[in-house]
């Protein structure tokens, strides 16, 4: 009897008592719970990586950045080195003692321009080294830990001075708010004020002694420099340039060069008919390293970025080490968990024998690093793994590396590359452990004409394949740019509400070699519309899709496609056009970059206008039946407003389609990976409410035409 009433007992407690065990599905403001890890730097003795730490103040809906060390052991947890909000770019001094970094001030409510500060890392508190009114955009110490270079802006506001003001010290008159601009490039994403052309950012120096030296300018002139390194011998420091006035009208390009470290003649070292980025210099000093990414002949939409090795003798001719390698050098995977602040990104790294260098690389849908030899210009796999590594860094002598690693269930954390990674940090464990995640399905489908393309599948945590979902596509950007093996949070998201989530990358996407890239020149959008139809009926024949309730979505150049996917077929019952664009004419005309050479488009829009016309949205409306949502920044110059969503939205509500416009002030083309914290949810809110109204039937009264 005793034993009956036990076993009632139980069976009570399990109807009565939920399982602890259980895990949630994610929600869209676990986001304001996210930790992201950027910028890692190792220490010089590869003891320690010391990290910007990036977090949401739900209160203040704002992104705070601190610094943060972590032993390479991976024995004990992360410790913060510093206690401000605004602290970015550590950098370690070449015997390890101090590390400086760029740091914001709030002053009467307002962020104020970074400076370098230094911070002694046997104690004390970090000292500034620099005061300049426009702030510091990069550092870089001397060889030998006395000298700090660094770029900051010069010019715009300054007095002429030649002016009378200027000369007796008498206050100048206020400076006229009127714009006059000459040039074509006149507004850039991101920046809620006009491109002034008379400001340049320029490379100063200054010694370590506590901000008594007023740093000295070493470059000047129209031109910009960037990406600074130093000789080993400290004599020099090199950096990138495009010299040439207005150079838009050219197709891309940059050149490396020298200039004493105390001033003085600038010297060209290298040049390729292309770009140049990331210049490394050998532990001798005899070579330099970097990513050049070649022009086409004729000109490409998209080119290929590769790896090159050159002497530093001026004149020299730089070797291009993986011309027979058909993957993305220091590219990267797409998706909208990189870090929103603090940047840092791919690097190369020498061995101490200077007979080869690690870098980066893309190849269909992850990111991994590799070997090169170069002499012999091969090229091994350092790591192998379906995932994303994104920053990395190495000590002097390149035999110990960290980087920062994604997967398709984790934003990034910090591994050392030994044998296999070896993670050491794991900043979001304690909220993931308590969340249900989808893991992904890659596929790979024939397409129209053949080509193979890769894709990736999610389904609901709780995925029953007896059951018919609702599919959502989902078209990245670009576009030449990729999806595949890195945290994505609106995939996860949309899965967690009931969704199949398909993600491909059509041609035209990057990681796939140079001619799958660039084959897309001049047919955009078009043959890669049908890469993405071919997937949808891909995942139609599997049979749990529901091919009538079926929704897309996409922004930029999704977005784009988005808009073209609704005017070519009427298969889709909702669809969500992110910072969109429907009239390339208009376009050509109003976005922040220019167009000025025929890469996408072989002629300027009055030269050709049928071609701009068949290949905008715009033109083939009145086709549309799909109920839309227009999803845009105030301040997204990229593919402004005006030549998208404000356009389809207007001409859909003239034909009673039903369609909203939802717009965010005060956010920029960069809304979904780096906007307000408040508006990403609200922005994942909005897309997937749609997808509720058209998909499941839940009538949302925001949307209602009053």
């Amino acid at each position: 009897m005793r034993q009956r009433h036990l076993v009632a007992l139980a069976l009570l407690l399990l109807v009565t008592v939920p399982r602890a065990a259980e895990k949630r599905f994610i929600t869209e403001k676990d986001l304001l719970k996210f930790t992201w890890i950027a910028d890692p730097q190792i220490a010089p003795d590869g003891s320690t990586v010391a990290f910007v730490r990036v977090t949401v103040n739900e209160k203040e809906n704002r992104y705070e950045t601190s610094l943060f060390s972590v032993p390479t052991s991976g024995a004990e947890a992360p410790r913060p080195l510093t206690s401000n909000v605004r602290d970015v770019m550590p950098r370690w001094s070449p015997d390890g003692k101090r590390l400086a970094f760029v740091r914001s001030i709030e002053k009467d409510g307002k962020p104020q321009p970074g400076q370098v500060y230094v911070l002694d890392m046997t104690g004390g508190e970090a000292y500034p080294l620099t005061q300049d009114a426009k702030g510091v955009s990069s550092i870089e110490w001397s060889p030998d830990g006395r000298t700090m270079a660094f770029t900051a802006p010069t010019g715009g506001d300054e007095p002429d001075p030649a002016s009378p003001s200027a000369a007796s010290g008498k206050p100048k008159e206020p400076k006229s708010d009127v714009q006059v601009i000459t040039r074509p490039v006149y507004r850039a994403n991101g920046n809620p004020t006009y491109v002034d052309a008379t400001r340049h950012t320029h490379i100063f120096t200054v010694a370590l002694t506590s901000g008594a030296d007023k740093p000295k300018q070493v470059t000047d002139g129209e031109y910009d420099e960037r990406e600074i390194e130093w000789a080993p011998d400290g004599s020099k420091i090199y950096f990138v340039s495009n010299r040439v006035p207005e150079a838009y009208y050219e197709p891309s390009d940059s050149d490396l060069y020298s200039v004493p470290a105390a001033g003085g003649t600038i010297t060209k070292v290298a040049s390729i008919d292309g770009t140049i980025n990331a210049p490394r210099l050998s532990p001798d000093g005899h070579r330099i390293a970097f990513v050049g990414t070649p022009n086409g002949t004729p000109i490409r939409s998209y080119s290929q970025p590769d790896l090159f090795v050159v002497d530093v003798t001026p004149g020299s001719a730089p070797r291009n080490l993986t011309d027979a390698y058909d993957f993305d050098i220091a590219s990267g995977i797409g998706g909208d968990q990189a870090p929103p602040r603090g940047g840092g990104g791919s690097s190369i790294v020498w061995s101490k024998d200077g007979a080869s260098l690690i870098v980066a690389s893309a190849e269909r849908g992850s990111a991994n690093l590799k070997r090169v030899t170069i002499s012999t210009s091969k090229v091994e796999a350092l790591t192998e793994g379906k995932f994303a590594v994104g920053a990395f860094t190495s000590t002097p002598d390149g035999a110990t590396i960290a980087a920062t690693i994604s997967t398709q269930t984790n934003i990034g954390d910090l591994f050392m590359i030994d044998a296999k990674p070896r993670q050491i940090t794991k900043v979001n464990r304690e909220l993931f452990s308590d969340i249900q995640q989808s893991e992904p399905e890659e596929i790979w489908y024939k397409s129209f004409d053949g080509k193979n393309i890769q894709a990736w599948i999610l389904k609901p945590p709780d995925f029953d394949p007896g059951k018919k979902y609702p599919l959502i596509l989902e078209i990245h950007g670009g576009p030449h740019s990729a999806y595949g093996n890195v945290y994505t949070h609106e995939f996860q998201w949309m899965v967690a509400k009931g969704y199949v989530v398909l993600f491909t990358n059509p041609r035209g996407s990057t990681t796939y070699g140079q001619e799958f890239g660039n084959i897309i020149q001049y047919h955009y959008p078009g043959d890669d519309y049908k890469d993405l139809m071919a997937g949808v009926d891909e995942l139609v024949k599997r049979g749990y899709v529901d091919a009538n309730r079926m929704g897309v979505t996409g922004g930029s150049g999704g977005g784009l496609l988005t808009n073209w996917t609704i005017t070519q077929t009427q298969r889709f019952k909702a669809a969500v056009a992110q910072r969109d664009i429907a009239d390339w004419y208009g376009f050509w005309f109003t976005a922040d970059f220019w167009l000025s050479k025929p890469t996408w488009f072989r002629k300027a829009p009055w030269e050709d206008p049928q071609d701009f016309a068949a290949r905008s949205p715009i033109t083939h409306v009145a086709n549309v039946t799909t109920p839309t949502m227009y999803v845009l920044g105030d301040q997204d110059y990229r593919t402004p407003p005006a030549d998208g969503g404000e356009m389809m939205f207007r001409a859909l509500k003239y034909r009673k389609i039903p369609t909203v416009m939802v717009r965010f002030p005060r956010e920029t083309h960069e809304l979904s990976r780096s906007g307000e914290p408040k508006h990403r949810i609200e922005r994942l809110q909005h897309i997937v409410g749609w997808m509720d109204q058209w998909l499941q039937g839940k009538k949302n009264a925001v949307y209602a035409t009053n």
